[in-house]
């Protein structure tokens, strides 16, 4: 019997040895976890989104896109939008680039690489919660080591999270220090994934400068890992919100309110839930639609081995 043939008939004869129903059974468990923890609280809060629902009371009525209205017309929500972009565009970039440089020094090192991935990856492993008070610390104006320096180098002190021009770039800052390592495992990743064959074939045909074997092996052969490790990037700074509740609250002056922080303001704050919902309804559309441009724009240009 060919092996077309085994594989045709294998399945033939467990459904014969096991129904269907039984099959069903099986996976009803593993479904309806599913949908009791992904897909039924996005219907809840889908279906709040239409209410003016407040936390804590009994009833509620239909309002219909009136939440929607009001949260594409509220200041609050515009400018914590524009923030979040502008955050995304500071550490996008960067953490990506500096992932991807930590992964080719570190693959190309001979002696200690195990022990420089442990150490680049650390941050990774933190509670960023507790890092940022590390942080504030040593970004304060006054009595961080930073302030320190630049005082012994008679230069004025800088207040990073009280200045509304550098709130967001210190923030930045922190979140590609956390980043980069992770980003880092997943290009190593892909980079033993490259076969040495294409290496020794580009050294045949004079491809011997590493910066020529990075733009005409490397790259290309990494798309489909620097497709992953972007989109994750892109949605892990529109989801940032721990080092803004933990650091800045939203201050100086809104410098650093981003979506999420607004939407847990108006949902825990001021308690109204039917407008926190259609934000983050909001929230997960502009997500869905930016890694769908994303990836349809990368993935022309990706290589698959």
């Amino acid at each position: 019997m060919s092996t077309a043939n085994i594989v045709q008939t294998v399945p033939r004869r467990l459904g014969a040895i096991v129904p269907q129903s039984v099959a069903y059974a099986f996976i009803a468990p593993a479904l309806l976890c599913l949908f009791a923890l992904l897909v039924l609280p996005i219907l809840v809060v889908f279906a709040l989104s239409f209410t003016d629902y407040e936390l804590g009371d009994i009833a509620s009525s239909f309002v219909g896109i009136a939440n929607y209205q009001a949260a594409m017309s509220s200041p609050e929500f515009v400018n914590s939008f524009r923030n979040t972009v502008y955050y995304a565009l500071l550490t996008v970039p960067f953490s990506v680039i500096s992932g991807l440089f930590l992964a080719i020094v570190l693959f190309n090192l001979k002696r200690g690489r195990r022990l420089y991935q442990l150490i680049f990856f650390l941050p990774v492993t933190t509670t960023l919660i507790p890092m940022a008070t590390v942080w504030r610390y040593l970004l304060h104006g006054q009595i961080g080591p930073l302030a320190q320096l630049f005082s012994a180098l008679g230069l004025p002190q800088v207040e990073f999270f009280s200045d509304p021009q550098l709130a967001m770039p210190a923030l930045a800052v922190i979140s590609i220090w956390h980043g980069a390592g992770f980003n880092m495992v997943l290009f190593i990743a892909g980079l033993t994934a490259i076969p040495d064959e294409l290496y020794d074939a580009a050294s045949v045909d004079g491809v011997d400068h590493p910066l020529e074997r990075l733009f005409t092996i490397v790259l290309p052969l990494l798309g489909p890992t620097l497709l992953f490790v972007l989109v994750m990037s892109l949605i892990s700074a529109f989801r940032m919100f721990d080092l803004v509740g933990a650091l800045t609250r939203g201050d100086p002056y809104g410098a650093t309110d981003v979506i999420l922080y607004t939407t847990y303001l108006e949902g825990y704050s001021y308690f109204r839930m039917g407008s926190a919902s259609a934000m983050t309804m909001i929230f997960l559309v502009i997500i869905l639609l930016l890694s769908i441009v994303q990836s349809r724009t990368i993935e022309q240009r990706v290589h698959y081995q």
